[in-house]
């Protein structure tokens, strides 16, 4: 049995499981509409997708988390919101107001221009008399100007279900300039009884996988209810991106994981990216028109650094081989496959040609090395991942060495594990290194974690351009200097306790001009 068929019936099979902590029927009397002195601020408060003048700041109205529709009962609601240069909100140099409505998922998205580059501002809104939190944000530097360092944490990979946001808690204390999160920031599939958060109240919905907007909706209200992911929001902005779990797991283009009818995963994936906007900091010109959006899009901070944000989920090839973890061929070398669609690889070559700074980073959802591993004498590689687009990945890595790229920094998500290797376009031949590649692990996805594992050591066995692994939870915490580029590795040694603490593992370094990995 193919894997996709495999994990398609293993959902159904999950979402059969009895659960806890439920609201006793989405069809229960309908609540009151929300009132003045409600509390409709219990999603928290979130910035993101920063530029040198400007932010997005976004909040989204439920009086209940776990009640269909944030218990807003469809009532429209005006929000007030204001942007001030001091903490206490004193000094206010900007406000307005918007509307909050059920055709919106009752989020707001207020898109701040004007401001002064690489600076410190602070936010709340004001509805129904009453008031957020205050939100802390952060303009990037000017697109020319000398920067000495950006901070800059990486997750990814938060499956609520599994554990408790430790990893969030302490990424909150630490408050980076901005926060890359690349991809399953929540999952579709059905939270059944057993867990560590078995005893929370849940929207009922979560008993099966998630298919209509409403469904997708309910997910996120219940990730964003937690406090720790609340506090890392509200005192950085985030730069989010998509990968599968927003949607379907392992879905390519119009393909979907289980071999749903085209047309019904059609409207299934517009509900989840118009979900996954909904509840995200991004622009609205970055709103989904049906499935069609551009979720790539490019960050400049100073002279240090552009980030170039793939989509590898939207415009790619169906994976191959049965989306099994398998050996490379004739398949995986078929030069008409994509990973990012002709109008995507253009874009981001464009982009690396232009060279404006110090540091060149492609921030993605899935690893762009091969991660192989040995099955008794296979070398067995991912098919999801840039190792089963073997062209597609040469196109990049080679076209970005011909236009002269230097400094190329890969960031990744998705495996459930920190990966640190180098960039080569061609590994089957061991090809020149061409840059450095960092995939980190998952906030709680996969569950409590080890310093090495099975899949860690053959890992490393059949990789020889791997030079570092570890499969605890947690993030990365990147110091980014003009003249080197530093990475802590910050873990934890459980997410099933939630008064777990995370510490620095390892301390990564490369320097600038040199695709040398220095493990401390």
């Amino acid at each position: 049995m193919s894997r996709r068929r495999l994990l398609g019936w293993a959902g159904v099979a999950a979402g059969l499981v009895a659960t806890s902590g439920l609201r006793s029927s989405e069809a229960d009397s309908i609540p009151p509409p929300p009132r003045r002195g409600d509390h409709v601020f219990t999603l928290g408060v979130a910035s993101g997708d920063p530029l040198p003048d400007g932010v997005v700041l976004w909040t989204r109205l439920a009086v209940d988390p776990t009640a269909r529709g944030g218990g807003m009962c469809g009532e429209s609601v005006r929000v007030d919101w204001e942007l001030a240069t001091d903490a206490s909100m004193r000094r206010v140099i900007r406000r307005g107001s918007a509307v909050a409505d059920e055709r919106g998922g009752h989020a707001v998205h207020i898109d701040v221009r004007g401001l002064e580059p690489a600076a410190d501002y602070f936010y709340r809104f004001r509805a129904l008399g009453d008031m957020s939190p205050i939100g802390r944000t952060r303009t990037a530097p000017a697109s020319h100007a000398r920067t000495g360092l950006l901070t800059v944490a990486v997750a990814s990979c938060q499956n609520w279900a599994e554990g408790f946001y430790v990893a969030h808690r302490d990424l909150a204390r630490r408050a980076p300039d901005v926060v890359l999160h690349l991809g399953d920031y929540i999952y579709e599939t059905p939270i059944v009884a057993a867990g560590p958060r078995r005893h929370l109240p849940r929207p009922r919905s979560t008993t099966r996988e998630a298919r209509s907007l409403h469904d997708y909706r309910d997910r996120y209200a219940l990730y964003h209810s937690d406090p720790d992911l609340q506090a890392a929001r509200q005192l950085s902005p985030f730069i989010i991106a998509f990968d599968d779990h927003e949607v379907d797991n392992n879905w390519a283009g119009p393909v979907p994981e289980d071999g749903t009818p085209a047309a019904q995963f059609r409207l299934r994936r517009a509900a989840a990216l118009r979900a996954w906007w909904e509840n995200t900091p991004t622009r609205r010109s970055a709103r989904p028109r049906g499935v069609d959006l551009r979720a790539y899009r490019r960050f400049t901070f100073g002279d240090l650094a552009e980030f170039h944000l793939l989509d590898t989920r939207s415009h790619r090839s169906d994976q191959v081989n049965g989306d099994n973890d398998t050996a490379q061929n004739v398949h995986t070398a078929d030069p008409t496959r994509t990973m990012l669609g002709a109008t995507q690889e253009r874009w981001l070559l464009d982009g690396l040609a232009r060279r404006r700074s110090r540091w060149n980073v492609i921030a993605q959802q899935i690893p762009m090395a091969d991660l192989a591993r040995l099955d008794g004498t296979t070398r067995a590689v991912s098919m999801d991942g840039w190792s089963g687009y073997e062209p597609a990945r040469a196109r990049v890595l080679d076209g970005a060495h011909e236009r002269g790229v230097r400094n190329l920094v890969s960031l990744a998500g998705d495996i459930h594990r920190t990966v640190v290797a180098d960039l080569r376009s061609d590994y089957r031949h061991q090809s020149p290194v061409l840059g450095v590649e960092l995939a980190g692990t998952s906030i709680t996805s996969g569950g409590n974690g080890a310093n090495s594992d099975l899949d860690d050591a053959r890992l490393k066995e059949a990789s020889p351009h791997v030079r570092f692994g570890n499969a605890q939870r947690g993030y990365l915490l990147n110091r980014i200097r003009p003249g080197h580029w530093e990475t802590e590795i910050r873990v934890t040694d459980s997410v099933t306790d939630p008064a777990a603490t995370l510490y620095r593992h390892s301390l990564i370094t490369v320097p600038a001009a040199r695709a040398e990995i220095d493990v401390v």
